[in-house]
This record gives structure tokens, C-alpha cells and sequence, in this order.
């Protein structure tokens, strides 16, 4: 037998529009009715027709998701904590993989999300044409990358200050000769290697330490690239006694690098990263931590919340910054004057 939403309503002591708010997510119903319609209706083993939330609506229930390097951690942990927010408000997830120039061309020149989603979260940074693209479909737009732009929901953190703040902890602890592992910005015209580079130049001017370009080395983001460019760093004629990696996975491949050259971290070189991968703990990588998992649940919730306002009130876009914090673990120590470097 079919359970309908009368039915739902009627269990539970409420309205049948009661119901429909409640189980799309929509204002207007307190946090404990809700949960008791949400209980009432897995008894029940009620199941809303999309087809007719679509009919009444007009909408597809389905939110698109255009991202690069999904397979990476940050990506696909945004990713994960967005999709169980869209999930729960009984929104389907349509997800277009741009890891490629060709790939993203294709995309932006199609722009095949067109009349098949309500709204796209973007974890990629659009160049200006991009922009005027995805604004061009008429939906809600958010991302949880780079800084404010027209028409898009920000949801991130202020890289060049997590930068400072990894930075100055090392010149605090009175390291002179500090190196970075960063990552390009082309061709995917990503920001957050550009300012968290500049977030070490500053903190190295304002120690009065001469920058020397031999002391960076590109990791790509990537272990494997972490590891390459250590090894780079401690093949240089005066090695760092210090590394700022810009993401914990490269800091990673950082301290692999030392185990092979049998050096040690912090006895030898110190290595901070910055995200707070799941891994790190176990590592002991001490770390800038920023709440990836909250950016991605948050960005959902703001384009829902764009949904259900009244077309003749949309809901404004803008930035939410979300806090970063030093995390102290055993990585990280002033410098050993028996050190080999």
C-alpha cells in the first residue's frame, strides 16, 4: 500500500504543507517538528514523488558540482560533506569533473548543467569569461574557493593569513633559512598558491630575512610532488632548516623525503603544513587547520537557502570566512645547532 503525505500528516498531528516544508528543508517548521515528520515518515516508509515536487515547482532537484582534481583530499572532502547536506534536503548531486584544460573548455563552451539543475557549487576558480557563464544559467552559484566575486556565495578561508601565521611560527622558533613547497596556479587559475606565497614573502620581510628563490620548489599538491621538491630543497648549497609546504599532503611527501635521506623532522628539519588532513595527527605534522568539511556543508546549506527565498527576494551573495588555526604537533621545533644541515 502507498503511504501519501496525508498520511504522514496525519500520524504526526500536523498539516499536510506542514510535511512538504519539513521534508524539502524549507523555513518555517522548528527543529523538533521537523524531526518528528522526518521520524513519522521513515516509519511510515513514505517517499516523496520527485516527479511532482518538480511539477509543482518548476524545479529539478538536482544541484551540479563542477570541480577539479575530485581523486585530490580537499576536493573530494568538500565534495562529500556538500553532497550529504544536498542528500538530506532530497536534492540529487550532477557532478562534472574539469581536471583538464580540455575538459573545462568543453565544459564552459556547452555548459551542459543548462535547464537540468537548480544551482551550481563550484569548486574550481572561474577566469572572467567563466564567470559571465555560470552567471548566464540564472541559478544560485557558490564556491569554496578564491576570494568574493559577483554573483557567487564564498565560503573559504584567508589563505595568505594561514600562510603568515605557519610562517612566523617558524621564524618565531628562530629558524633564518625557511623553504616553501607550493604548487602552480596555471592552468586551472588557482589562487591559493599565489597568496599563500605571499603570506611567506611577508613574514620574511617583516623578519628582515632576504627572500632566496632557491628555497622553493613546486610539489603540485600532491605527495609525491612534496616529496620531490624536499628532496630538491636539501640538494641546494645551504638547506632550509625550515619548510612551509602549502598543504598538508605535500608536507607528507616532505618528511618521506627526509626518512630516505635519513634526517629526521623536527631534529633536523622542521615541517609545517597546512589543512589538517586526516592523516596528520598520525603523522604528528603540526599544521594550519582549516574546517574543509564544514566549507563544503556550509556552501550547501547557503545555496538551499537561496532556493526556498522568494524570487523577488533573493538571498545575497557574499564571503563567509571560516576561522583557521595553528595546530602544534611534533614537526615543528627551534633549530638544532647538531644539525647536519
Amino acid at each position: 500500500m502507498t503511504v501519501s503525505i496525508t498520511d504522514v500528516a496525519r500520524v504526526a498531528g500536523v498539516s499536510a504543507s506542514t510535511v512538504s516544508r519539513a521534508l524539502r528543508g524549507r523555513p518555517g517548521v522548528s527543529d523538533e517538528v521537523r524531526a518528528q515528520i522526518a521520524a513519522v515518515a521513515g516509519q511510515l516508509g513514505y517517499t516523496a514523488s520527485r516527479s511532482a515536487s518538480s511539477l509543482a515547482s518548476g524545479r529539478t532537484f538536482t544541484i551540479g558540482v563542477v570541480a577539479p582534481h575530485i581523486g585530490r583530499w580537499f576536493f573530494g572532502t568538500v565534495l562529500d560533506a556538500a553532497e550529504t547536506v544536498f542528500s538530506a534536503a532530497g536534492y540529487d548531486v550532477l557532478l562534472y569533473n574539469l581536471g583538464s584544460p580540455e575538459a573545462r573548455k568543453r565544459f564552459f563552451t556547452r555548459l551542459p548543467v543548462r535547464k537540468r539543475v537548480d544551482a551550481v557549487l563550484s569548486l574550481l576558480i572561474p577566469d572572467l569569461e567563466e564567470e559571465e557563464a555560470l552567471r548566464s544559467l540564472g541559478v544560485p552559484l557558490a564556491t569554496t574557493v578564491g576570494g568574493a566575486r559577483d554573483g557567487f556565495t564564498v565560503v573559504g578561508i584567508d589563505d595568505h593569513a594561514g600562510a603568515t601565521s605557519a610562517v612566523r611560527h617558524l621564524v618565531n622558533l628562530g629558524h633564518r633559512r625557511i623553504g616553501m613547497i607550493s604548487g602552480e596556479s596555471e592552468p586551472l587559475h588557482w589562487t591559493t598558491p599565489i597568496a599563500r606565497r605571499q603570506g611567506y614573502l611577508d613574514v620574511l620581510a617583516e623578519a628582515g630575512i632576504t627572500h632566496d628563490p632557491a628555497l622553493e620548489a613546486d610539489g603540485g599538491y600532491t605527495v609525491e610532488g612534496g616529496e620531490r621538491a624536499m628532496t630538491e630543497l636539501l640538494a641546494v648549497s645551504r638547506p632550509p632548516t625550515a619548510v612551509f609546504a602549502q598543504s598538508d599532503e605535500m608536507a607528507m611527501g616532505a618528511l618521506r623525503a627526509l626518512r630516505r635521506h635519513r634526517l629526521r623532522a623536527p631534529d633536523d628539519v622542521s615541517v609545517i603544513g597546512f589543512d589538517d588532513h586526516e592523516l596528520a595527527e598520525v603523522v604528528g605534522l603540526t599544521t594550519i587547520a582549516q574546517p574543509v568539511p564544514a566549507q563544503g556543508a556550509e556552501a550547501a546549506r547557503l545555496l538551499l537557502r537561496q532556493l526556498d527565498e522568494p524570487v523577488a527576494e533573493p538571498a545575497p551573495t557574499g564571503h563567509v570566512r571560516m576561522p583557521i588555526r595553528l595546530v602544534l604537533r611534533e614537526t615543528t621545533a627551534p633549530p638544532s645547532p647538531r644539525s647536519p644541515l
